[in-house]
């Protein structure tokens, strides 16, 4: 409110009489202390310009009707949400037309005196506050059942019964606590400011400000802290989060510093995690944070050690953050408002969205999202929307923004969704617009087939120069789907620089592990058995993934996802070859690009020595500038080393990692390998011969062929290898002269 330039007028008009007086007193601490003592001014102000009997600090008769019906025209319009008023709304409070604009300062006058309205929206609040509290102090029950039969059932059924006739006076815990709630039910917040100044002004220190215009009540300590603890304690479950820090804003008023300095000691320590807070803490630490001057780099909701509900009323905060995490909350429409309202705030902070996992997001919550991000404040660069249960609906929202001008969407995630072909066909009419900027596109596990990679490579090349990831893994492409983008790879416009299509042989089914005719007994993920090489054998899958730093990366092969574990302890899974003709097709469309190549992964796949020598082909083309070529488990022999060996002789600049683990090389295929390790021109750093069935004799070739060229194997990898102490003491003697580059052994 302090940007509000009326307010800033209340306030130098309340200090400055303060300033002038010979007592000043304490000076305001609330919004309610500030409200009091502008009234009062306002009251002093006119019977100085109209004369009449002046007693400082008191209220005439005629001043207390005048102001209290001046309340009742404040709340009955405040109730319907109307901020202006005629005649004969003026006529129907017992209003004079020229008793109003003796208050100048409370109600001015539009059009010729046709138009009534007050000074500003937080005076038409105050007053109706002070009404309704007169109306509480004097028991009229009639306006205040009137103001709250529309309060709804649930969640607040308790309230039922509260005013009968036949009920005794209702406590003031139990009367603010009604209004906190009927304010909280309230959309768009109109009555957040009210019920403010309610609770402001159920103390006695307010009440005596106003001189005589509240019938002073006696408020004993412990009414006063049954308040306090009802706001505390209150739930706001199935409210909006917004509505839910005006709590917090009712202690404030109430003069309750408590849970304010416990979010400052909150937010100086070192060990926030470990600090538990409750639903009101939150709603205080979600304000605060808001209001900082400081932009939050990241706000995670599974960080912070609360409830459920507390997680969910820290979400306004990502209106003043980069990066939000929202990923397995459970959220509602008025949820998904604030993130959308977070995107379109001036100026919009927000670069990074993830909601994966969120269940309760669905299309109506994308279609919120969406609306938001073709704002033009929006400056969104990544949302992540995995495993969120979106169907095709969403790629049509989604498509709309991706059209915005400008689109500020770089990365989107909508792995595991049931998209399907026809959600595909929508989410491309967005890719293909010149407007669209996405860099990352993430479609893992999306029940997609040929059909989809037919859209994708059409709309790609209608706007083909911005698009760096494509994830296609986990879907039945198959191979005439995958032809159909190669023909898009071809183009000299592309700029893909990695492709993932991991095909899906057959879902995991409970029976046991087969491999090759070993039964092999699944453990839980949570034992962390990934550290057994049997296990991670099992895991990590047959694949053929090919990724680059400058041009293209492709993946292909058959796959189990640890994030979706089996339900049962065994399952059924069982290996298979890479399909030879992806791989040649692979190769074939990376011909046009094949010098932005740079990483090449076709670990545990059944390559065998033939696979390696059509490899080798590419590896001793000029133009080939790979630096990273893992052959992991691909059932090679030492014909393969000959084979790369031969290769990498005829263009041996560029490569500067070698991964040849777990296949059976033996001695012979070393000693062949260092052939290459011996060349002048070898730039290899790394080079890992894990589990490959060697010996001593291997170390000593090892040895001297580092020794012939010894500035740039920085790594070697020999574990699992019966090398025997000699042989090692060959290589570690290497690792303890700095003669040579030779920085770690591993063994």
């Amino acid at each position: 409110m302090c940007l509000i330039p009326v307010f800033c007028w209340i306030t130098a008009i309340v200090l400055e009489d303060m300033m002038t007086r010979d007592q000043r007193g304490e000076l305001p601490k609330t919004l309610t202390d500030l409200y009091s003592h502008f009234l009062m001014v306002q009251i002093k102000r006119k019977k100085q310009k109209y004369g009449g009997k002046q007693r400082p600090g008191k209220l005439t008769k005629a001043d207390k009707e005048l102001l209290l019906k001046l309340g009742r025209l404040a709340f009955e319009h405040l109730e319907k949400g109307n901020i202006m008023f005629y005649s004969e709304d003026l006529e129907q409070c017992g209003l004079d037309v020229s008793e109003v604009s003796v208050y100048s300062g409370v109600c001015t006058e539009i059009f010729k005196r046709e138009i009534y309205c007050f000074v500003h929206l937080s005076i038409q609040e105050f007053l109706a506050a002070v009404y309704m509290f007169h109306c509480y102090t004097i028991k009229n029950k009639r306006i205040m059942e009137s103001f709250l039969k529309y309060l709804k059932q649930n969640p607040f059924s308790w309230f039922a019964g509260l005013y009968t006739n036949n009920d005794p006076v209702i406590s003031l815990d139990d009367f603010l606590r009604i209004e906190l709630m009927k304010s909280l039910e309230s959309e768009n917040g109109h009555l957040d400011l009210f019920v403010r100044f309610l609770h402001g002004l159920s103390l006695e220190s307010n009440q005596r400000i106003l001189g005589g215009l509240l019938d002073q009540m006696e408020n004993h300590p412990e009414t006063i802290q049954k308040v306090l603890n009802n706001l505390k304690e209150v739930n706001s479950d199935k409210i909006s989060p917004d509505r839910s820090i005006n709590i917090f804003h009712c202690l404030m008023e109430m003069k309750d510093q408590s849970v304010h300095q416990e979010i400052q000691e909150f937010l100086k320590s070192e060990r926030k995690s470990e600090r538990k807070l409750s639903e009101i803490h939150c709603s205080a630490l979600a304000y605060l944070l808001q209001r900082s001057e400081e932009v939050l780099d990241e706000l995670n909701l599974q960080q912070y050690n609360t409830s459920e509900e507390g997680r969910r009323r820290l979400i306004p905060a990502v209106r003043n953050c980069r990066k939000v995490v929202l990923s397995g909350s459970f959220l509602s429409k008025s949820h998904w408002e604030v993130v959308a309202s977070a995107m379109t705030s001036n100026p919009s902070h927000l670069r990074e969205l993830s909601l994966r996992e969120n269940q309760s997001l669905t299309d109506a919550g994308v279609k919120l999202l969406s609306s938001g991000m073709i704002h033009p404040n929006c400056r969104l660069e990544t949302l992540r929307l995995s495993h969120c249960s979106l169907s095709d609906i969403s790629c049509d929202s989604l498509a709309s923004a991706l059209r915005s001008n400008p689109s500020h969407l770089r990365v989107l995630d909508l792995s595991y969704n049931s998209l399907e072909d026809s959600g595909v066909k929508l989410l491309c009419s967005g890719l293909e617009s010149l407007n669209c900027k996405l860099e990352t596109l993430r479609l893992s596990g999306c029940r997609l087939s040929e059909i989809s990679c037919d859209s994708l490579a059409s709309a790609l090349r209608s706007n083909p120069s911005h698009l760096r990831v494509l994830d296609l893994s986990g879907n039945q492409l198959k191979d005439p789907g995958v032809k159909q983008l190669c023909g898009f790879l071809q183009d000299p416009l592309c700029k893909l620089e990695t492709l993932r299509w991991l095909h899906s042989s057959q879902k995991p089914k409970p029976a046991s592990l087969l491999k090759g005719q070993q039964k092999v007994e699944q453990k839980p993920p949570a034992e962390k058995v990934l550290s057994e090489r049997k296990w991670w054998r099992t895991m990590k899958l047959a694949k053929l993934h090919l990724r680059s730093r400058d041009g293209l990366s492709w993946s292909c092969g058959t796959r189990y996802r640890p994030e979706e574990p089996p339900t049962n302890k065994l399952f059924s899974w069982e290996e298979r070859a890479l399909n030879l003709s992806s791989v040649c097709l692979s190769l074939v469309a990376l011909k046009s690009n094949l010098s932005h190549l740079r990483v090449l992964n076709l670990s545990i796949n059944t390559l065998q020595d033939s696979g390696v020598k059509r490899l080798c082909s590419g590896l001793e083309s000029p133009n080939c500038k790979l630096e990273r070529l893992r052959l992991i488990d691909c059932r090679l022999s030492e014909i393969s080393c000959d084979s790369l060996a031969s290769a990498l002789r005829s263009n041996p600049s560029h490569l500067r990692e070698l991964d040849l683990s777990e296949n059976q090389l033996k001695d012979s295929g070393v000693k062949l390998l260092c052939g290459f390790l011996h060349f002048p021109n070898c730039r290899l750093e790394t080079l890992r011969l894990s589990r490959c069935s060697l010996s001593k004799i291997s170390c000593d070739s090892l040895a001297s062929a580092l020794r012939s060229n010894p500035s740039h194997l920085r790594e070697l990898d020999l574990s699992e290898n019966k090398l025997q102490d000699p042989g090692v003491k060959l290589l570690s003697d290497l690792v303890e002269n700095p003669h040579y580059g030779l920085e770690t052994l591993r063994r």
